[in-house]
């Protein structure tokens, strides 16, 4: 007879439970950051609708086009910060050089004049858009045509124009800071999932498992993907985390070069290496190659729970220093993988190194819990 503890039934997560939990872990706000930057950019944009029609403010579209335009492609907390500023001054600059064109046009009187100054001031704009301000440069651009038109709109309609950008700046700006993603997160888990691929295919290279150059090529392709998204988000981590952004710098070179040389061990000597061949190798490298492999899935757990020294990342590197009479007992062919494991076994050494350095920065989770418990 079946115990009944067979039957019990574990209860499914509700969908209100589930969309907690996605707000509340980092890690679900990470891989569902899209569906959360939606939501807050329409819940963002019904508020604009809402507060510009409720009370009949002429010209409201307005105020949801600013409100699009300062935070509709803001993500990371380390973006929000400085690049919400950057367009809020650049839509208020935008406002009031629109409305000095009206007052001008309406002083003047001419047109051609009015198209001339517009031309100068747009120009200048693109000159400051591909600089170090560029959002400032083309916000005051674009803000200016909103508000002026092409300087024949009314004093009023400016004003009007003018208030709605000013609305959906303060939208833009409240919302911005609802739900915001880190880069520190998104960051730490793209690292640990390449760390945790590292440590697989540095394994099957030892192992003998055939692989496939279709399936090699595959692997290797999203790998460097993910490290290209890596360091678009360095500047951002740097201001979230408070770290040099040289460091991080240092970080992302040690990564590179990891995956450069298994690149070269995967498509080298070792991979057509004969069972007696790779036998010879596994005997004299084999005790390193898991010490290594152990270290990179150490440090991928580190980054991913943000428990460095609970998760194995050890204060002290368990790799020992080998002989290079080492290398003199293996064939020929396999003596130039063997010297491209100890560098990849340096490599590997000084990235868990710098990642301890910095482990009070980027461990977001322990330093908010340092804070609670004060």
């Amino acid at each position: 007879m079946a115990s009944a503890d067979s039957h019990t039934v574990i209860p499914r997560r509700s969908a209100l439970s589930r969309m907690v939990r996605a707000v509340t872990s980092p890690y679900y706000r990470y891989r569902h950051a899209k569906v959360l930057h939606s939501l807050r950019v329409g819940l963002a944009m019904l508020f604009s609708i809402l507060a510009t029609s409720g009370i009949d403010i002429p010209h409201g579209i307005w105020s949801s086009v600013t409100l699009l335009v300062v935070i509709g492609g803001l993500q990371h907390h380390g973006n929000i910060r400085k690049k919400a500023a950057e367009r809020a001054a650049g839509t208020l600059l935008g406002a009031s050089i629109g409305l000095l064109l009206i007052v001008q046009q309406n002083l003047v009187g001419s047109l051609p004049l009015t198209y001339v100054l517009m031309a100068i001031i747009a120009s200048i704009c693109a000159w400051f858009a591909i600089g170090s301000s560029g959002y400032v440069g083309l916000l005051t651009a674009i803000t200016m045509c909103i508000v002026a038109g092409h300087g024949d709109n009314l004093i009023d309609v400016g004003l009007w124009r003018t208030l709605n950008v000013l609305i959906g700046i303060v939208i833009a700006l409240a919302f911005s800071f609802a739900l915001p993603l880190h880069a520190t997160y998104s960051w730490r888990y793209g690292l640990a999932a390449n760390l945790r691929e590292c440590a697989s295919i540095y394994a099957r290279l030892l192992d003998g498992e055939t692989v496939s150059e279709e399936e090699q090529v595959k692997r290797f392709l999203e790998i460097n993907q993910r490290l290209v998204q890596l360091r678009s988000l360095m500047p951002s981590v740097a201001k979230e985390i408070d770290v040099p952004q040289a460091k991080l710098e240092e970080i992302q070179r040690l990564h590179r070069s990891v995956l450069s040389a298994l690149e070269l061990l995967a498509t080298g000597p070792l991979m057509h290496a004969d069972a007696v061949a790779r036998a010879a190798y596994a005997a004299r490298c084999g005790v390193e190659v898991r010490a290594v492999r152990a270290i990179l899935l150490a440090i991928a757990r580190g980054l991913r729970f943000g428990r460095a020294t609970q998760f194995g990342i050890p204060a002290a590197s368990p790799l020992g220093q080998t002989s290079g009479d080492a290398a003199l007992r293996l064939p020929p062919d396999l003596q130039g993988p063997y010297w491209l494991g100890q560098r990849l076994a340096e490599q590997v050494e000084r990235l868990r190194a710098l990642l301890l350095e910095t482990e009070p920065n980027w461990n977001i989770e322990r330093h908010s819990r340092s804070l609670l418990k004060g």
